[in-house]
């Protein structure tokens, strides 16, 4: 069983909120999104997302039981669950789709976005993402990041071991992303599965969340024994509050084995 919910602010600075969220509890699917481009079309990018990867999974078994060859048209990851390779499949169907409906106007063109989303199947937790929006697991009290941020400082301290986090913090370049939905052909999935034993929560927040509460501060909001509902809201204005200058969205889940 799943418990979740979901709060997104555009915050104090940004004139729309270009991020974007669903819950599916019956198909134990959470997913969000922060959209870029101009206008509007960094919200249009993060709704298309979400919606595509909804669409997706909850028609899955329809498409399989059609067509098996069309159940699969980037390929099947055998290292991965079948769930896995649905929110793979997923994602890629996303991007193209935001792909051409970023060339059929110019108000849309160059737009993307991230996407981080989480589905269980059993005991199984699997995560898709691209991007800088993240996913975090608590369990026995301790988080951790599940997801790896898709961004210029992410790429930097990859490379580098001798690099400052705290200096690359300031700079021009760190929140760049070298990947994203909607940017290329052929956008580079991540997937992450791991076994539930029950009780963990889910934390997936876009950058706007996670840019000015550190892993320290979230830990804490989490473990307030709380309705997921308040402790996404908590999240929320606790980012505000600490002047994020960005959109803000947390999506608060708790599993629960049946």
């Amino acid at each position: 069983m799943l418990q979740a919910y979901g709060v997104t602010e555009k915050g104090r600075v940004r004139l729309t909120n270009e991020d974007y969220f669903a819950i599916d509890e019956e198909l134990r699917l959470c997913v969000v999104a922060d959209g870029m481009g101009g206008h509007n079309a960094g919200e249009v990018a993060a709704r298309m997302a979400v919606d595509a990867a909804v669409d997706f999974i909850a028609g899955f078994h329809d498409f399989q039981r059609a067509d098996n060859a069309r159940t699969w048209p980037f390929g099947f990851d055998p290292s991965l669950s079948e769930t896995g390779n649905q929110l793979r499949t997923a994602i890629h169907l996303a991007n193209m789709q935001i792909l051409e409906t970023a060339v059929s106007s110019d108000g849309y063109a160059g737009m993307g976005t991230t996407v981080v989303a989480a589905m269980i199947e059993g005991t199984r937790l699997s995560v898709g993402h691209v991007g800088d929006s993240r996913l975090y697991l608590v369990a026995n009290n301790r988080i951790r990041q599940l997801t790896h941020d898709d961004s210029w400082m992410a790429s930097v301290l990859a490379d580098d071991a001798d690099a400052d986090p705290a200096i690359l913090r300031h700079h021009p370049m760190r929140n760049v992303l070298t990947n994203a939905v909607g940017a290329r052909p052929r956008t580079d999935v991540h997937l992450v599965e791991e076994r539930l034993t029950g009780g963990e929560l889910l934390l997936l927040s876009t950058d706007g969340v996670h840019d000015v509460l550190d892993e320290r501060r979230l830990e804490r909001l989490l473990a307030e024994n709380d309705h997921v509902a308040e402790i996404a809201a908590k999240i929320v204005r606790a980012a505000l509050s600490r002047g994020s200058r960005d959109n803000c969205t947390a999506v608060v889940a708790r599993y629960l084995p049946d």
